[in-house]
């Protein structure tokens, strides 16, 4: 969906006092709901799925240098590294349970967490198959392209 389109959603959900509209285009599906003054919006593609909307970061967020480990303290495994820059979220909502945990076995395509751009939730999937060594990101730390997020090995 454009994103010209989503700006123009966001807003009239924003002026006009409406609580949620829903926009279904081909196999794109768009979902803006207003809560506590705040629009939110929750994006998925065909199959259909919802995510509740994570909440906003706390305004005193640690540096993602100063959470992610040094390279040479990194458990030998795959490097699953972040493809965009946003938000990195470990589940789809603050009360929710992860996706993922240390130790947990993970297969191709799995969902690890979501990174939110651009008011777009995007689920990041794992790349290989195996054992979660480390997670590198602390919930709701925002992330720079092509930074450490997991190691799977």
């Amino acid at each position: 969906m454009d994103l010209r389109k989503l700006k123009k959603l966001i807003d009239l959900v924003e002026e006009s006092g409406i609580a949620e509209i829903e926009v279904t285009e081909g196999e794109e599906k768009v979902r803006i709901t207003r809560v506590n003054q705040n629009a939110q919006i929750m994006y998925a593609q065909a199959p259909a799925q919802h995510y509740a909307a994570p909440a906003a970061p706390a305004a005193s967020a640690a540096p993602a240098a100063a959470a992610a480990p040094a390279a040479n303290a990194l458990p030998e495994g795959t490097v699953l590294k972040s493809p965009m820059v946003g938000t990195f979220y470990r589940a789809s909502s603050p009360g929710a349970k992860a996706f993922a945990e240390v130790g947990q076995q993970v297969n191709v395509g799995d969902t690890l967490c979501i990174i939110e751009a651009m008011k777009l939730l995007n689920e990041i999937e794992a790349e290989t198959s195996g054992v979660i060594k480390a997670i590198l990101v602390e919930n709701g730390s925002p992330v720079e392209y092509g930074e450490p997020l997991f190691v799977i090995g």
